[in-house]
């Protein structure tokens, strides 16, 4: 039975999700297609291109994504306080970047609505507006559904191109946050189409990689990584880049032990920091999709989110205890 969304989205317990989304039908996302020597590798640039434009728009930030031949993974952080601090005038001009303009709308800027009920319907249009734009369901429906419109326009054929709805993850801690990430970060070196970080295309690690080669303080249309969990101040993710791409590094030669070497007795600072075995974190990092969880996290945070999720049960995957 099918979860509602409201169910697997709690901004309460945890502004932090992964969501993957597949094609429904036996046809490629990215990637080459043998069977019929086709190339559809540029379809990785649509959905990169245009999840990152929909992220300025809607106020929703990118921590992680990676674009395999049938499906994507995305790590968001959907930042609801900003949405609420957004004037009247910054909600239209986001909306309306990418959707046509009501009449009564454009009245209102023109300070031509004649009376209350007028106005009133531009003000709960405007508040309708502003709540889309802190929402994940409408963020993924606007990306899938561009993607699916230029696929099936590209193959000449009609029908679904995705699954009918994109999986989500509640990331109710830091732990598993920065899992997801590093989950994301190396599906294409567990993939095989990959053998190192920097090397696999159209991810957030190369992009965060390429950045720091750039000398540039973060990756454009990516979260930032602000270091001390406790900064008010600035937003972004609360560990620090360097130890996260040491960690991706530490994990990957984990996961394939034997084929690219061993550290042997390397634990980056991020895992002493987070208190997490290497057994457990081995663990998380290979079997994020295989558990069929809507909630990830540590047993306490699973506990005391289950009550916001307003389940009586969660179905969680627990990282610790």
């Amino acid at each position: 039975m099918t979860t509602a969304r409201k169910q697997q989205i709690c901004l309460e317990s945890t502004p932090y999700y992964h969501c993957v989304s597949r094609c429904v039908r036996r046809t490629f996302l990215c990637g080459y297609d043998e069977a019929t020597e086709s190339s559809y590798e540029h379809r990785r640039e649509w959905i990169e291109t245009k999840f990152k434009q929909l992220s300025g728009i809607y106020c929703i930030d990118i921590c992680a994504y990676a674009v395999m031949s049938n499906h994507y993974h995305l790590v968001v952080h959907i930042d609801k306080e900003k949405a609420q601090e957004l004037s009247v005038q910054e909600v239209i001009d986001r909306w309306c970047a990418l959707h046509s303009k009501p009449v009564l709308i454009q009245r209102f800027l023109a300070g031509d609505t004649n009376s209350e009920a007028e106005f009133n319907a531009c003000k709960a249009i405007i508040d309708d507006w502003r709540t889309r734009l802190a929402n994940l369901s409408w963020f993924m429906r606007e990306l899938n559904l561009d993607i699916a419109t230029r696929a099936n326009k590209e193959d000449k054929c009609t029908g679904h191109f995705w699954e009918s709805r994109f999986k989500c993850q509640a990331l109710l801690d830091e732990q598993a946050l920065t899992a997801a990430m590093a989950y994301v970060d190396l599906n294409p070196i567990r993939a095989g189409i990959a053998e190192t970080p920097e090397k696999s295309e159209y991810t957030s690690i190369k992009a965060r990689l390429q950045a720091l080669k750039d000398e540039k303080l973060t990756a454009p249309s990516l979260c930032p990584f602000i270091g001390n969990p406790t900064n008010s101040i600035i937003k972004g993710l609360p560990m620090r880049l360097m130890d996260y791409i040491e960690l991706v590094d530490w994990t990957g030669r984990q996961l394939r032990e034997g084929e690219t070497g061993y550290i042997e007795s390397h634990t980056p600072p991020i895992l002493q920091r987070l208190t997490i075995k290497q057994q457990d974190w081995i663990k998380a990092c290979t079997q994020f999709e295989r558990q069929r969880a809507l909630l990830i996290g540590s047993s306490r945070s699973i506990q005391t989110a289950t009550v916001n999720f307003n389940r009586s049960r969660a179905q969680g995957y627990r990282l610790t205890t």
